[in-house]
């Protein structure tokens, strides 16, 4: 390679190659962007800068049809639907699909914890990790979502929000096809076709598939709801209970059924609601057969089979709802 570097010895095929990699040695940034003034290197990496502005995503996947403005951006997204992880650790078996995700999981076998938060000593292994920690004691909330506006602390927790609005699911599970909106979602529903429960409760010995799922659960033993509204100061067990309580005060109903219009302060009613158009009734009674579109009217279907919760105080009866106790309680004292 006839063109080296005199500062570090490294060659380049070509001169015009010798002439960016010398800029990282300068520090020079010959290539400022025409509207908000910052400077790069590269007239490649200005180029990719501009699409900030513009809003270009030239790069789009055949299989989603998701665009994106880098095409290593569109190469990373892919891998979401093929499952494919190139980047593997070699401490361990585990494998990632970015190497930014390999790079942050290597620190976990070296003891490395560089990064530590100066208000309750919390260690990372990124710096940006502990940038996004920190908000947690201020309550920084940069990033906003211009369908509902509502506001959150990272980029990555703002993308997942996104997908309330679109719906988008990306992540499919290769035994049921069930699709998911988080990674991290899809790997605790992949628990419920293997049975694995890894986090046991040390009080009661009850297991759960999800580390967080234990950590609510063990609230209940605790008593612990860390979550308080400001406005009429009831707490919360689960941040998400909060958020959604939060609504009852500000008559926000972000999530919109896109076949009638209906608006709904949770996501998850939008979704039972959804069914009553598509017909669909995911919940199904191993006894009988009988499907149902929630879960909870499939839990009061099965007492049918198995329970009857609420006996009459008067002749001591049971009945398997509470409507069922209510009108037999009519005709024994007369009332309508």
């Amino acid at each position: 390679m006839p063109f080296h570097c005199d500062i570090c010895d490294k060659s380049f095929s070509i001169n015009s190659y010798l002439i960016r990699h010398r800029y990282s040695h300068s520090g020079e940034k010959p290539f400022p962007c025409g509207v908000c003034g910052k400077s790069f290197s590269s007239a490649s990496n200005l180029t990719k800068h501009n699409r900030i502005h513009t809003g270009e995503k030239p790069f789009k996947c055949d299989i989603c049809g998701k665009s994106f403005c880098q095409s290593n951006n569109l190469t990373a997204h892919i891998r979401i639907h093929t499952g494919e992880k190139p980047y593997q650790c070699d401490f361990c078996s585990m494998s990632f699909s970015s190497r930014s995700g390999l790079n942050s999981h290597i620190p976990i076998h070296t003891g490395e914890n560089r990064f530590n938060c100066d208000v309750c000593d919390k260690s990372f292994l990124q710096r940006k990790k502990l940038t996004i920690h920190k908000r947690i004691h201020t309550g920084e909330k940069p990033y906003h979502c211009n369908i509902c506006g509502v506001s959150v602390s990272n980029r990555s927790a703002l993308n997942t929000h996104i997908r309330i609005h679109t719906g988008e699911k990306p992540y499919q599970c290769n035994i049921c096809s069930k699709s998911f909106s988080q990674s991290n979602t899809l790997t605790s529903h992949k628990r419920v076709h293997t049975g694995e429960k890894l986090y046991s409760c040390n009080i009661c010995g009850k297991s759960f598939s999800a580390n967080n799922t234990l950590t609510y659960h063990m609230r209940i033993h605790t008593g612990e709801k860390p979550y308080q509204c400001k406005i009429c100061n009831k707490s919360f067990s689960i941040n998400s209970n909060l958020i959604n309580h939060k609504r009852i005060h500000t008559k926000e109903t972000p999530f919109h059924c896109d076949i009638c219009g209906k608006s709904f302060t949770q996501s998850g009613n939008l979704v039972i609601h959804r069914r009553f158009h598509t017909g669909e009734k995911p919940y199904q009674c191993d006894i009988c057969g009988k499907s149902f579109s929630h879960c909870s009217a499939l839990t009061y279907h099965k007492r049918i089979h198995t329970e009857k919760p609420y006996p009459c105080d008067i002749c001591g009866k049971s009945f398997s709802k509470h409507s069922g106790l209510a009108s037999h309680k009519c005709v024994r004292t007369g009332k309508k």
